[in-house]
């Protein structure tokens, strides 16, 4: 999944990119309220996390901003500002979540993780396509009882794909979820990765989940069901 951590302050912003990128998220980060609406424009990103006091314009007027142009992805605030009415401002100019400074990563990926749920058909913790199931918050996958081993990039792009299940996605839509900005275009990345899954999850079962679409790009899905 990426993220855009929109923070001016360096050592707090190294510090969220170092523990997101630790939870294997894609993580792009800017220093200002001016540029945030260009980088939203410029990727698919599947959550904001967004400081309130920034050079060129606060993340009140940025939220607000970026919710008049359309954007939906969720938008969960960063603030040193405790106080009941700075809430309700943070959430009333379009925020979906508020989280106050000083935090532990492991409450921001858990606050992560609760939002993506809420704009998913299923609530459920666990994503499921057919004996295939991902937790987002321990990053286990198991195909029926077996347990499969992934590394951070594996994970990151099959937690794509089942987040968007029996849907044809592009190769450009998979970097704008899994790489970041400094991702080579030409790269063969994408195929290195969809091979190793393949072998860890499809070989030695008569139902093959991740499929090619030739021309198009990749889906995963419960083919016995259709």
């Amino acid at each position: 999944m990426r993220v855009l951590v929109v923070e001016d302050e360096p050592r707090m912003a190294q510090l969220i990119r170092q523990g997101l990128e630790e939870e294997s998220y894609a993580v792009d980060v800017v220093d200002n309220g001016r540029d945030v609406l260009l980088w939203a424009q410029s990727a698919a990103y599947d959550i904001i996390l967004l400081d309130i006091m920034l050079p060129g314009m606060n993340g009140l007027d940025v939220c607000r901003q970026l919710r008049a142009e359309g954007f939906i992805m969720p938008i969960l605030m960063l603030t040193a500002r405790d106080t009941l009415p700075d809430k309700v401002k943070g959430l009333d100019s379009g925020a979906d979540d508020y989280l106050v400074k000083p935090f532990a990563i492991e409450e921001l990926t858990a606050r992560m993780r609760a939002l993506l749920r809420r704009d998913s058909p299923d609530k459920s913790a666990l994503l499921t396509v057919g004996d295939l199931t991902l937790n987002p918050a321990t990053k286990l996958a198991r195909r029926g009882e077996q347990v499969i081993e992934l590394t951070a990039k594996e994970y990151s792009l099959l937690e794509t794909l089942m987040r968007h299940p029996n849907q044809v996605l592009s190769r450009d839509q998979i970097i704008e979820h899994v790489w970041d900005m400094e991702f080579e275009s030409g790269s063969k990345l994408i195929e290195v990765y969809i091979y190793a899954l393949r072998k860890k999850i499809d070989v030695g079962r008569d139902n093959k989940l991740i499929q090619t679409v030739r021309g198009m790009g990749y889906r995963i899905g419960d083919h016995e069901t259709h």
